[in-house]
């Protein structure tokens, strides 16, 4: 069996002691909370201190990583768009900047895989060069990806 890795990546517009982030900041432990619990979530990236605020991107202090893995689209979808995950990502635009390149990808790894972040990066990087393939791919690869289109419509960078 297959589960799909995702990573997403994103730039804050402010350090996270600032004020402006903290309504995020405060979240991120309960979004992680419930994420952990969801149905089809398998693993997902996170620090001594249990999330990954403190691991940045490379050569990127602002730009802060996700990364997990899940055992389906549908099941990371319904955690995106069907739970508290939503409130959050419809205020991305107040804590993150708006990026130019792709910020997220997604492929398959076998069942019990933990990605690395490099890999993850990696992965990023080759959707940005190559575009959708078997070796990263965005929601529009997937034609089971439903929920986004119907919700967003849209692959917005932030």
């Amino acid at each position: 069996m297959r589960h799909l890795a995702q990573i997403n990546v994103s730039r804050l517009k402010y350090d996270v002691d600032d004020r402006r982030v903290q309504d995020f900041v405060r979240g991120i432990r309960r979004v992680n909370h419930l994420a952990d619990r969801s149905p089809g979530f398998q693993w997902r990236y996170a620090d001594d201190n249990g999330v990954a605020m403190q691991t940045t991107v490379p050569g990127q202090p602002n730009m802060i990583a996700n990364l997990s893995v899940w055992d389906s689209i549908e099941a990371l979808e319904t955690f995106v768009w069907g739970t508290v995950h939503r409130q959050f990502f419809d205020r991305r635009a107040e804590w993150f900047d708006l990026l130019d390149t792709a910020h997220a990808a997604m492929w398959w790894v076998d069942t019990g895989t933990e990605p690395s972040l490099q890999e993850a990066l990696d992965r990023l990087d080759h959707l940005r060069a190559h575009g959708d393939t078997d070796t990263a791919f965005g929601r529009a690869y997937l034609p089971e990806a439903t929920r986004w289109r119907a919700t967003s419509g849209t692959s917005a960078t932030a």
